[in-house]
C-alpha cells in the first residue's frame, strides 16, 4: 500500500467515523423537527383539533428531553479528559540536539515536527494527541508527568495539531544515534496523517467517547448522578461500537502510509535497528523483573534503570553467542547524549518505571529513597535478605518451635540435656532445617498434622497454591540466586504439598507478608480534577508479576536464611547479577546450585541435598546469624 493509497483509506474510514457521528446529531434533532412541523401545522390550520393538539404537546415534551439529553452528552463528551500516558516531559532546554534530530527527520520526511518530547519507561515509541484543554497550560503539578530537566515552563506547551512525540527510554541508552533515528523515521511520519482534518477530527471524536465512557463509570456519585451516568455511558459505548471497526482501519490505514513514507530514510540502518529493539525489550524486561522489583519491595528504587539496561544487554552479550557484536557497537556515540543531562533524566524515568509497575509514591521520601548500583548490594540484596529471615524466624516463634540449643554450651556427664528446656541460642539455619524435615515415623502426606502441623491450613494452603498455578503459568520466584526455573514440579496444580510443616509454615509466612504490606501501604486518595490522568488508586498500571504464592514466600525466605548463614559464617557477600537479580558470591563466585536443594527442602522434607551443599562450601547451620 503506498502513502497514497494509505491515506486515502484512512480519510475514508475518518469520513465513516465522522458520518456516524452526524446520524447521531440526525437522531437526537428528529423529535424536534417533527415538534416543528405539527407546530407549524397547527399555526397555520392544517394540523387542528383535540388529537393534533395532544400530539404537539407530546412531541414537544419529547423534543425538549432528547435535546437536552443529547446537549449532555455532547458536552460529556466535549469536556471529558482523555487518557494520557504517564511520561517523562523533556523540554527543548534540556535536549536541544534530540530535538534538532526529529526536526531534521521530519523535514527529510516531508511531514510536520511534533510538537514536543516525551519519555516513557517502556520498549516503544508513539504519537500522542495532547490537544485537548485539558493537556493544555497552565502547566499541572510536579505529580502530572515527572518533570524533566530544564525550565518547566516549556514542557506542556502544544501546538494546536501536532502530536507528541513520546519515545521509550531504554532506547535513548541502548542505541546509536543513527539507530533511534531510523526506529523513529516510521513514528515521525506519522505525523503526516495526524495532520489531515478529517482524521484530525475523527481521531478526537473517538477519543471523546473513550474518555466519555471512563467518566461516566464514576461510582462515587450520588445515585440520581449515577443514573444519568449511566445513561451518558451507554450512549458513548453504543456509538464507540460504532465507530470500533472505521477508527481500527483509519489507524492502520495512518500506520501503512507512515511506514511507506519513512522507506526513503536510513531503510538498511533501519533493520539493524529493529535488532536492537527486541533486545532492549528482553534487557528491560529483564532488568525490571530480577533486579528492580526486589528493590521496589524493599521501599528503595533504583535511579539508573536505564543506564542498567545497557550493563544488562553487554553482559548477555559475553554470555551469548548470539548477541556477540553487538557490544561492539558501544564504541560509537549513543542516543542518550542528545540529552543535556542524561542522568537526571534517567532518575526521572526510573521513578516513573517504579510507579507505574509496582505502585510506588511520585516522590522519593525516607521510607522510598533511591539507590545506586554501586548500593545495591548492601542496601538491598543485604537487608533483603536479613529481614526475610528475620520474618521466617518470627513465623517460627509464633508456632512455636523451640530453638536450637547451643551445641557448645557445658554440661556434666549423663544424657544428653532436654533440648526443650536447653538455654537456646539465637536465630539459626538448623532451627529452620530441622523444623522443615520431618522426623521418623511421622507422616508426610497433606491433611495429616504432625507435631506443628494443621491440617485446616495445610488444606487452605494446597487450594491456594493451586488456584495461583493455574493463573500464573511457569513463571518462577525471582529475587534470589539460582531461580532461573519454575519453582515447583509439574502436577502441582493436582497434588497437595507433600510436607505438611512447610504447607503451615508458608500459609504463616503468607499471613505475615500480607500483614506487614496492608500496613505498609497508604489508603488511596481520591483522585480530584488536577490530578493526573490516569488513576492513581489503580497503580500499579503494569504490575511485573503475579502475587506471590505462599509456597514461593518460603522457599525465598529459606533462601535467604542460607545465604545469611553463609555470609555471617564463611565470610560469602552479596552481589547483584544484571541479568538474574541479586546473587551470593562465595569466593567471589556466583553460586547457581542453591534453588533445586531449598525446593528440595521446601518441597518434600528432604533437607539431605541443602546440608551436602552446605558442608562443601563449609557454612555451619548451628551458628547464629545476623537478622535485619
Amino acid at each position: 500500500m503506498g502513502v497514497e493509497a494509505g491515506a486515502q483509506v484512512a480519510r475514508a474510514r475518518a469520513l465513516a467515523v465522522l458520518r456516524i457521528r452526524s446520524r447521531a446529531l440526525a437522531i437526537a434533532l428528529l423529535p424536534a423537527a417533527a415538534a416543528v412541523i405539527l407546530l407549524a401545522g397547527g399555526s397555520t390550520g392544517h394540523f387542528v383539533g383535540p388529537g393534533w393538539s395532544v400530539a404537539r404537546v407530546v412531541v414537544s415534551v419529547l423534543a425538549l428531553v432528547v435535546l437536552l439529553a443529547a446537549g449532555v452528552v455532547a458536552l460529556v463528551v466535549a469536556r471529558a479528559r482523555p487518557a494520557v500516558s504517564p511520561t517523562v516531559a523533556i523540554a527543548e532546554e534540556a535536549a536541544p540536539d534530540l530535538y534538532r534530530l526529529v526536526r531534521d527527520l521530519a523535514d527529510r520526511l516531508d511531514v510536520p515536527a511534533p510538537s514536543a518530547i516525551a519519555l516513557t519507561p517502556d520498549c516503544d515509541s508513539w504519537l500522542e494527541d495532547r490537544t485537548h484543554p485539558a493537556h493544555g497550560p497552565p502547566a499541572p503539578r510536579s505529580a502530572d508527568e515527572i518533570a524533566g530537566a530544564g525550565s518547566g515552563r516549556h514542557l506542556h506547551r502544544r501546538t494546536a495539531t501536532a502530536p507528541v512525540l513520546v519515545i521509550g527510554s531504554p532506547f535513548l541508552w541502548w542505541m546509536r544515534v543513527g539507530e533511534l533515528r531510523a526506529v523513529l523515521a516510521p513514528v515521525v511520519a506519522g505525523t503526516g496523517p495526524s495532520a489531515q482534518p478529517d482524521i484530525a477530527a475523527a481521531r478526537r471524536f473517538v477519543r471523546g467517547l473513550d474518555a466519555a465512557v471512563a467518566a461516566s463509570a464514576d461510582r462515587g456519585r450520588c445515585p440520581g448522578l449515577r443514573l444519568a451516568c449511566a445513561g451518558i455511558g451507554w450512549v458513548a459505548r453504543l456509538m464507540l461500537r460504532g465507530c470500533q471497526v472505521h477508527a481500527s482501519e483509519m489507524e492502520r490505514g495512518v500506520a501503512a502510509a507512515a511506514a511507506e513514507r519513512a522507506q526513503a530514510v536510513d531503510y538498511g540502518l533501519r533493520i539493524v535497528a529493529q535488532e536492537q529493539v527486541g533486545l532492549a525489550y528482553a534487557g528491560w524486561d529483564r532488568l525490571l523483573t530480577r533486579v528492580a522489583l526486589p528493590a521496589w519491595r524493599m521501599g528503595r528504587w533504583p535511579s539508573r534503570l536505564d543506564a542498567g539496561v545497557v550493563a544488562a544487554l553487554t553482559e548477555l552479550s559475553r554470555r551469548d553467542r548470539l548477541a556477540e557484536g553487538f557490544a561492539s557497537r558501544l564504541g560509537e556515540r549513543p542516543a542518550c547524549d542528545l540529552l543535556e543531562e542524561p542522568g537526571t533524566v534517567d532518575e526521572a524515568t526510573s521513578l516513573l518505571a517504579a510507579r507505574l509497575f509496582h505502585g510506588g509514591p511520585a516522590e522519593a521520601s525516607p521510607d522510598w529513597s533511591p539507590v545506586d548500583w554501586q548500593e545495591y548490594p548492601d542496601e538491598v540484596v543485604d537487608r533483603k535478605w536479613r529481614t526475610d529471615a528475620a520474618r521466617l524466624h518470627r513465623v517460627l516463634d509464633t508456632l512455636g518451635v523451640r530453638r536450637a540449643p547451643d551445641p557448645s554450651a557445658p554440661h556434666s556427664g549423663g544424657p544428653a540435656p532436654d533440648p526443650t528446656i536447653h538455654a537456646s541460642v539465637g536465630p539459626t539455619l538448623a532451627r529452620v532445617l530441622d523444623h522443615l524435615t520431618p522426623a521418623d515415623g511421622v507422616e508426610t502426606a497433606a491433611g495429616h498434622p504432625d507435631a506443628y502441623g494443621d491440617p485446616t491450613l495445610t488444606r487452605a494452603t494446597g487450594d491456594r497454591g493451586r488456584e495461583h498455578d493455574e493463573n500464573v503459568g511457569h513463571e518462577g520466584p525471582s529475587g534470589y540466586p539460582g531461580h532461573e526455573g519454575p519453582a515447583g514440579h509439574p502436577g502441582d496444580e493436582d497434588t497437595p504439598a507433600p510436607n505438611p510443616r512447610s504447607a503451615t509454615l508458608a500459609t504463616h509466612l503468607g499471613v505475615e507478608v500480607a500483614r506487614e504490606e496492608a500496613a505498609a501501604t497508604p489508603p488511596a486518595a481520591g483522585q480530584k480534577a488536577d490530578t493526573p490522568p490516569w488513576d492513581d488508586g489503580a497503580l500499579p498500571l503494569f504490575p511485573l508479576q503475579p502475587p506471590r504464592t505462599d509456597r514461593e514466600l518460603l522457599t525465598d525466605h529459606v533462601t535467604a536464611m542460607v545465604c545469611c548463614a553463609a555470609m555471617d559464617t564463611v565470610g560469602a557477600t552479596p552481589g547483584l547479577d544484571w541479568l538474574d537479580g541479586p546473587t551470593l558470591l562465595v569466593d567471589g563466585v556466583r553460586v547457581a546450585d542453591l534453588a533445586p536443594r531449598v525446593l528440595s527442602l521446601v518441597e518434600d522434607g528432604d533437607a539431605a541435598p541443602l546440608r551436602a551443599w552446605l558442608v562443601e562450601l563449609g557454612i555451619r547451620p548451628e551458628k547464629p546469624v545476623r537478622l535485619g
